[in-house]
């Protein structure tokens, strides 16, 4: 799984701002600065997530975003959908609408359940769950795996 910088900072962004949740909005300075995320990228990403209605955003010298629902309502995988779409696609097409022939006919049973698998992780870890840095079970399942940390294609 890949994950652009748009999704990266966005999940970054929005951890932050489940962090500072409080009665006062938070500007995008403030948090491209918490993030080292360069300001002008974060803005286009932060309308992204306000048009998906994870974040709002108040106009003016007290301005600025907080989250539209509490954080622990809102998960990484819907930070990356609003970001860049479904979280498995093939050729952008959903899994279930491929089909392959011959040998390669079992390949859409594997992607549908690659997407199951990283939906069994992205769907549990919530913003509450990134801010406070204590993660569900299943993370720490995989994490606690030493191989997990080992990545082939990176050697």
């Amino acid at each position: 799984m890949r994950l652009s910088a748009r999704v990266d900072y966005a999940l970054r962004a929005a951890a932050e701002l489940a962090v500072a949740a409080g009665d006062h909005p938070v500007t995008a300075v403030q948090l491209a600065d918490a993030q080292q995320i360069p300001p002008k990228f974060l803005e286009n990403i932060l309308g992204q997530l306000r048009r998906s209605g994870i974040i709002r955003s108040q106009r003016g010298p007290e301005g600025g975003y907080w989250l539209a629902k509490p954080a622990d309502e809102i998960t990484m995988a819907d930070i990356i959908r609003a970001i860049d779409g479904p979280l498995l696609g093939v050729r952008g097409e959903r899994p279930e609408h491929v089909g392959y022939e011959g040998a390669a006919r079992s390949l859409q049973e594997v992607w549908i359940a690659l997407r199951a698998s990283e939906r069994s992780i992205l769907e549990q870890v919530t913003l509450a769950h990134l801010g406070a840095g204590v993660l569900p079970d299943i993370v720490q399942k995989f994490t606690q795996d030493p191989a997990a940390w080992d990545s082939p294609a990176f050697r």
